[in-house]
């Protein structure tokens, strides 16, 4: 099992796709997980692995898509008790009480893997070869592209457009009408003032493009441009606020234990007149379907 999820993560990294490496890392009797299970929790909040049975799972359910919109690591404590009577929050750690726990308390560490922040180079040039050699040690994934099938995300982190004079204008296009929040362009003052002139964009997305690319460094050789380019988009992004990501996931009460679960499509769920009612586990599901006006007076 544990080469399996190996497997996976690796391939989740791959591909790009955030997910939440959870391991146990300490289990009192009685409990159904021992300290090296573990699991990945994906950004719908399926789970893959055992980390505890469908109570624990459903706190670690609710911590891991928290985890993954803050980037945080965190150290989840889950013991058994009613949920009303504590919630700590520490540096670097929660802990939680679960209604449903049969007992003995566990330590899950909820470890969030998410993509690097892409960079999409245009050009096969040595500055955008040099942008593609130093990206990676500043935590950057840097995808090299002639321009002719390129994809721009609005997520991407930057577009540097590298290619002295071949698909620039289509490039800064793409890159500007999906709000990239750096988008630059090597080449001199007075060709890149030709090329911004020939965009069919709005002034303000014009203005948005940096050229001359990079910071004022004295800049010689590619690997030196490239380096002030990459200063100029770190200055920006660190001087920017941005809208988060993802939104905070949002959470429900199960009505019939009272304990608090994430609301996504992997949490057991009921429509109830106008709404959607959520549960940590089947049982408490089944409860509710019996006698619905009970929990919900």
């Amino acid at each position: 099992m544990r080469e399996e999820l190996a497997q996976r993560a690796s391939e989740l990294r791959r591909s790009r796709t955030p997910f939440v490496h959870a391991t146990v890392v300490r289990a009192q009797h009685p409990t159904s997980a021992h300290a090296g299970d573990s699991a990945l929790v994906h950004a719908d909040g399926s789970i893959e692995g055992f980390v505890g049975g469908t109570c624990a799972e459903t706190s670690v359910r609710a911590q891991a898509l928290q985890v993954l919109v803050s980037g945080e690591p965190l150290l989840l404590r889950i013991r058994p008790g009613e949920e009303s009577e504590a919630v700590v929050d520490e540096q670097g750690a929660v802990t939680v009480a679960n209604p449903c726990l049969s007992g003995g308390t566990l330590e899950i560490f909820l470890e969030p893997h998410r993509p690097a922040p892409r960079v999409v180079v245009v050009g096969s040039t040595p500055v955008a070869r040099a942008l593609a050699a130093l990206g990676g040690p500043l935590g950057l994934h840097v995808e090299l592209t002639d321009g002719g099938a390129i994809r721009v995300d609005p997520e991407d982190a930057g577009m540097i457009v590298a290619s002295h004079g071949r698909g620039e204008e289509p490039a800064l296009e793409a890159a500007l009408r999906v709000a990239v929040p750096y988008v630059a362009l090597v080449a001199s003052k007075t060709r890149g003032g030709a090329v911004l002139a020939g965009l069919d964009v709005s002034a303000a997305d014009r203005a948005r493009v940096h050229s001359p690319a990079g910071l004022d460094l004295g800049a010689r050789t590619a690997g030196e441009i490239a380096l002030s380019i990459l200063a100029e988009m770190i200055t920006e992004r660190a001087a920017t606020v941005r809208t988060p990501e993802q939104p905070v996931p949002l959470t429900s009460v199960d009505p019939v234990c009272g304990m608090t679960v994430a609301v996504s499509d992997s949490t057991l769920s009921t429509s109830y007149g106008e709404a959607q009612v959520y549960f940590c586990c089947e049982h408490c599901r089944t409860s509710f379907l019996a006698e619905p006006a009970r929990f919900t007076a």
